[in-house]
């Protein structure tokens, strides 16, 4: 059997965090299994996606590393769904209901009274012609229901079955459909909700596995249903754990909270979101991964926890520093000619300053202290400001190598007495402005005799 999974979200929003984690869980499955990836939108809401979402989203992936084998759009399949609905109601498991939402929170209301489970009663079956008639000289249209299976020959005896399933997550897993309403599958307009279509395209699609949140893990036992009455195998089913923000709030599209937008123009590193998205909630520490295969060779879905998983930004910049801290310049070097560092200094640059940052964007910073000085000239003491100037007049001749910070800073040692803190942070500062950053034994070949002279103060 040939893997085969999706990542289907609705374009009506931006991605966050925690979508990237159903996302990045069904590619590396994918990885591992040498199996396909289709992006499917889930556009039936017409109102509310927008093809501009879509893109968004995509270019989201793409920047996360997810490259999908095919890209599909609920919104252009409308006639499987028809042909779906007529074969369901040709079997008698699709029927008409016309309550209005007021008369349905009513009969909730009053089964909750009588100590019943606030289902959907099947009242529509009942309905005689006469009835129906009336509803329809009424204005009303009605949406469709789908008769969930029950252990008895007669439909309104609401004794359900329940479904199992082996999650491919969470181990073997139960829904009661006896606690559950037969399910909306089709609007008064004629629009779909979620379920039906995502079954169709699931079957039409030939979906091995569907992975994603357990929010889902109840609407799995009504689609298990809905699979056994198209005629289809169903699909293997993992849900995994849900991401909250450190507070242990839920992830919103429509909040913008963490949204994969937002930390790419913060400046996180890509592995560094999907290290944490995949990692955080399960038995593996979260480290930073280098690329998305070691990322694959990590990845276990059995291996995540059923309670949720709080996901702190904080640990993110720690994952960022980590990996930029070890980026090759052959990684870093396009992005920094887009920052303006290029030429033969370029690669000694990078390995010298990488150490020192918390975004890639930063070594503009250091680039331009390189090239033109501190942007603030700091205010010494008359002390330090005599001992500079003293240090200054012992720098060593060229030609300059890595060695010339131990050359030199020995011959300030020698001659001032100083050592330490005392010696270092007026040269640190007098050289680049700043009380920390990279070795200064790695910038003084960069700056050279004359551009280190020139920092005198």
């Amino acid at each position: 059997m040939t893997v085969t999974v999706r990542f289907a979200p609705s374009p009506t929003g931006r991605i966050h965090i925690g979508n990237a984690r159903t996302a990045l869980f069904n590619w590396l499955f994918a990885m591992n299994n040498k199996g396909r990836f289709i992006q499917r939108f889930d556009d039936t809401d017409v109102a509310r996606s927008t093809q501009e979402f879509s893109d968004a989203i995509l270019y989201d992936l793409h920047w996360l590393g997810i490259f999908p084998d095919a890209t599909e759009y609920q919104s252009r399949r409308f006639e499987i769904y028809d042909a779906a609905v007529e074969k369901l109601k040709a079997a008698g498991l699709l029927y008409a209901c016309y309550e209005t939402p007021e008369e349905l929170d009513l009969r909730r209301k009053v089964r909750r009274t009588r100590g019943l489970p606030p289902v959907y009663g099947r009242e529509a079956l009942t309905l005689t012609a006469e009835q129906i008639a009336e509803y329809q000289s009424d204005g009303r249209r009605p949406h469709w229901r789908f008769l969930l299976p029950n252990f008895t020959s007669d439909p309104l005896q609401l004794e359900r079955t329940e479904i199992h399933w082996n999650d491919l997550v969470r181990g073997e897993e139960t829904v009661d459909l006896a606690s559950l309403s037969d399910p909306v599958l089709m609007r008064e307009d004629g629009t779909y909700l979620y379920t039906l279509p995502s079954v169709v395209d699931d079957i039409e699609m030939g979906i091995s596995h569907v992975i994603r949140g357990d929010d889902h893990v109840t609407n799995t036992g009504v689609q298990l249903a809905l699979f056994q009455a198209l005629g289809a195998e169903p699909p293997v089913f993992g849900h995994h754990n849900l991401l909250t923000t450190a507070s242990g709030e839920g992830l919103s599209k429509r909040s913008g909270a963490l949204s994969i937008e937002s930390l790419r123009e913060n400046g996180i590193e890509p592995m560094a979101v999907a290290s944490l998205a995949v990692l955080v909630g399960t038995s593996e520490n979260v480290v930073a991964v280098q690329t998305m295969t070691e990322l694959a060779e990590r990845f276990d879905p059995a291996a995540t926890s059923k309670s949720a998983a709080k996901f702190d930004p904080d640990e993110l910049f720690v994952l960022n520093r980590t990996l930029l801290h070890h980026m090759p310049f052959s990684e870093a070097r396009d992005r920094l000619i887009v920052l303006g560092i290029s030429g033969e200094q370029a690669e000694p640059f990078w390995l010298a300053v990488r150490g020192n940052l918390d975004r890639l964007a930063d070594a503009a910073i250091w680039w331009r202290t390189l090239r033109h000085g501190p942007q603030e000239q700091p205010d010494f003491s008359d002390v330090d400001r005599d001992f500079l100037h003293q240090a200054f007049d012992l720098l060593p001749e060229d030609p300059w190598d890595g060695s010339v910070w131990k050359e030199w800073t020995g011959r300030i040692r020698e001659a001032t007495g100083r050592k330490g803190k005392a010696l270092f942070t007026p040269l640190r500062l007098a050289l680049t402005g700043q009380p920390s950053g990279p070795e200064l034994a790695d910038l003084l070949p960069l700056l050279g005799r004359e551009g280190t002279l020139a920092r005198r103060p």
